[in-house]
């Protein structure tokens, strides 16, 4: 059966067509899907007794709810989800003040095998729906607290760009959740190709991957740079316009010893330069089998104030649920004896 929850109005229209049904249904079936957010068609009671036991026959509203939840001692929030029954994806909740926001996956796993990152090392399973990322959105307790999300989560969104731009699509547009594209940041580490189509069809902010200014030393840590060079990447974005309301950022890991001296934030700065834009520092978390360190606090703080002091924006990014392994590069989607039922 189709699963009404995550198509899209366009989608809606077209399942109507195919139906006969009159093509303001589909509206009316996006009220009920992402506002009024029912589990059932015969809840959608300003469709007619017919219209609601013809789409009973062919379609249903299949919500996947967390399984698990992990709270940490910061009060960040890990949920559980199992879509496909075998291959669980988490999601993040980050209180933080007047802010909550949701980091979300998109895949099962991912591809691009990213030597730091505990989910890269679990191998891909596959693309998340529309709907399996809807979820994640709409099916935790906090759905209504939320003023920000990220899809920095399991996957890489520009491998499983179509469920992307529905997911951001439900999210801003009129007949979904009428958010800001500005409320919504989507990471990659650079598919070129794929990004350009993002870039031209969201308007939501933008993340890079970045983590080394070096495309030889890049490639040790994350292999796609063989495929898609950084520095191809950085010449696809000075071709758009980031002086208005989109905004693109780099995230950059800090290693010890690997990409935390001054000739790698001198090699920062002849990369982007005249790119309007920000760093965001990380520090490396630490996880099982892993060789790297993360830089010292001073190596970090002199790298940020060396950045800031030519021209560039950098911000150290707190670290949150760490001791969950909810913090960025740590999730896996297992579960594990420390994580509690979730009952809603």
């Amino acid at each position: 059966m189709t699963n009404l929850f995550g198509l899209t109005l366009p989608q809606l229209q077209q399942l109507c067509s195919e139906f006969n049904l009159p093509r303001y249904t589909a509206k009316q079936m996006c009220d009920w899907l992402y506002v009024k957010r029912v589990d059932s068609i015969d809840q959608m009671t300003n469709l007619s007794l017919a219209t609601r036991r013809q789409l009973s026959e062919v379609a249903c509203i299949g919500h996947t709810k967390p399984i698990h939840c992990q709270v940490s001692k910061d009060g960040t929030k890990k949920y559980l989800f199992s879509a496909d029954g075998l291959h669980p994806v988490e999601a993040v909740f980050i209180p933080d003040d007047d802010r909550a926001t949701l980091c979300v996956s998109c895949q099962r796993g991912c591809k691009m095998g990213c030597r730091f990152c505990v989910t890269g090392q679990q191998g891909f399973h596959g693309n998340l729906t529309a709907g399996d990322i809807m979820s994640q959105v709409l099916c935790i307790p906090e759905a209504d607290q939320l003023t920000n999300i990220v899809f920095m989560g399991m996957g890489e969104p520009m491998d499983n760009l179509d469920s992307v731009l529905a997911a951001t699509d439900i999210l801003t547009a009129d007949w979904g959740l009428a958010w800001s594209p500005k409320r919504i940041t989507v990471s990659t580490v650079g598919i070129t190709p794929v990004m350009r189509r993002f870039l031209d069809e969201s308007r939501c902010h933008l993340a890079v991957s970045l983590h080394n200014p070096f495309g030889d030393e890049r490639a040790q840590l994350m292999p796609m740079e063989k495929a898609y060079p950084i520095a191809d990447t950085i010449e696809l974005l000075r071709q758009y316009d980031w002086s208005g309301q989109r905004r693109v950022s780099f995230e950059y890991i800090m290693f010890d010893g690997l990409n935390d001296s001054r000739r790698h934030a001198d090699g920062l700065l002849r990369l982007l330069k005249g790119l309007p834009c920000r760093i965001n520092l990380i520090r490396f978390h630490t996880s099982p089998d892993m060789p790297f360190r993360t830089a010292s606090a001073d190596a970090i703080r002199a790298f940020q104030d060396h950045l800031n002091r030519h021209g560039i924006t950098c911000t150290l990014r707190a670290s949150r649920g760490e001791d969950i392994m909810a913090a960025c590069g740590l999730l896996a989607g297992k579960e594990n004896n420390v994580e509690i039922p979730y009952r809603g």
